[in-house]
């Protein structure tokens, strides 16, 4: 079988004076499972969509303490069980939109 991605790559080094590897050349060694940290600026990493937004929401008095109980049994605080519902939600709708 004649497939362009499946050639073998044995190792990179395609690295240039500049420290920098063609984009092609390193999706292939990341593709074919080796180690390709050493291209990346890991001094500017950053995780995305992990902005913080602090909302305020009014629950009445029998929900707040529902939740605290289900947060005592769970061994989590009041705000991580709403967070983890809320995450739980979404994951099971549409992906997101960034928006």
């Amino acid at each position: 079988m004649n497939n362009a991605n499946s050639k073998k790559v044995t190792s990179v080094k395609t690295k240039s004076k500049s420290g920098k590897i063609k984009a092609k050349d390193f999706d292939a060694a990341f593709d074919a499972g080796e180690d390709v940290s050493s291209f990346l600026d890991i001094g500017e990493a950053r995780r995305v969509n992990t902005a913080i937004k602090r909302v305020n929401i009014d629950f009445p008095v029998w929900v707040v303490a529902s939740l605290d109980k289900e947060a005592r049994r769970l061994g989590v605080t009041r705000q991580s069980l709403v967070k983890m519902w809320i995450a739980e939600r979404f994951s099971k709708n549409e992906p997101r939109d960034g928006a």
